[in-house]
């Protein structure tokens, strides 16, 4: 049975912020989802400060081998998730991580501070893709910015805290290197790629913000890079993603040095892709049964 910051799971595959809600799942399948929940966590969508409405639309817009996405994080903001959200969440069978991202320290502290001292929460994702409002600098582009977030974070709850790194940096792994200095418990990569597309119909940005973030397994190549160098970099423990679609893709996180893996945009096309990946993954190994102590799947 895997473990990943002290928390105990199934197997090793959880899914990637904002790509499951699994209060809709719930709604549409009812308690069969407890009985058989696709991921042994689950992260939640990412929450802010203060409620948010998201992107105008058109806010998604598939590529090849992948999508183009500029959600914008609505979400209830801290208050709203405490009071509606988390209560239906602490039902789920697995440990639940909470993802939180802000624009300054200040509201950082607030929302770790109070997410972190409920009983429901396993451990703590931090969103870093935010310019600081102070530096106007983004926090997870700057090694120095990173490091200071943590240091400022880590004595406010007891609870993992695990960074997510942006892939649109010369060298993530520096980002990784600061992020373990400042006392994270460990790294998740890769969010998305910057990236745009014209609608042909019309000729204009097919994503009304004009651009977006490129997932699926279009980008697993870059993530693949991305994961061994931090790998070589950092002692934390990692949660590798970027179009992870069958037990074969996560077996290459896995062999990368992934502690856990996380599937994102394939859960867009099956609902049940989590499971399904978990279960593919435990026939590649047992095909592979020297692998398996090296990969800590036993």
């Amino acid at each position: 049975m895997p473990e990943f910051c002290g928390i105990e799971l199934d197997h090793p595959v959880i899914n990637a912020s904002g790509t499951y809600d699994a209060i809709a799942a719930r709604r549409i399948f009812g308690d069969a989802l407890l009985a058989d929940f696709p991921f042994s966590a689950f992260v939640s969508k990412t929450i802010t400060p203060e409620p948010r409405a998201g992107n105008a639309p058109r806010r998604i817009w598939e590529t090849p081998a992948g999508m183009i996405n500029s959600i914008g994080l609505p979400n209830k903001g801290l208050d709203g998730f405490l009071a509606e959200d988390l209560p239906q969440l602490a039902q789920l069978p697995v440990p639940l991580i909470v993802s939180v991202m802000a624009t300054n320290r200040e509201e950082f502290s607030r929302l770790v501070r109070e997410v972190g001292e409920r009983d429901e929460v396993a451990a703590l994702e931090l969103n870093v893709s935010c310019p600081n409002v102070h530096s106007g600098l983004i926090v997870g582009e700057q090694p120095t910015e990173t490091e200071a977030l943590l240091e400022a974070l880590r004595p406010l709850t007891e609870k993992p805290l695990i960074v997510k790194l942006t892939p649109n940096v010369a060298n993530p792994e520096a980002v990784a290197v600061a992020a373990e200095e400042g006392g994270a418990d460990a790294v998740s990569l890769i969010n998305t790629l910057k990236a745009s597309a014209i609608d042909p119909a019309t000729g204009e940005p097919a994503i009304a913000a004009g651009h977006g973030g490129l997932s699926g397994p279009a980008v697993r190549p870059i993530a693949l890079q991305q994961l061994r160098a931090v790998r070589a970099a950092v002692e934390l423990p990692l949660v590798g993603m970027g179009g992870i679609a069958s037990g074969a893709d996560a077996l290459e996180f896995l062999a990368s040095g992934a502690a856990v893996v996380a599937v994102g945009t394939e859960s867009f096309r099956d609902p049940r892709a989590g499971a399904r990946i978990a279960n593919d993954l435990e026939t590649a190994v047992s095909r592979s049964p020297s692998r398996v102590e090296a990969l800590h799947l036993e």
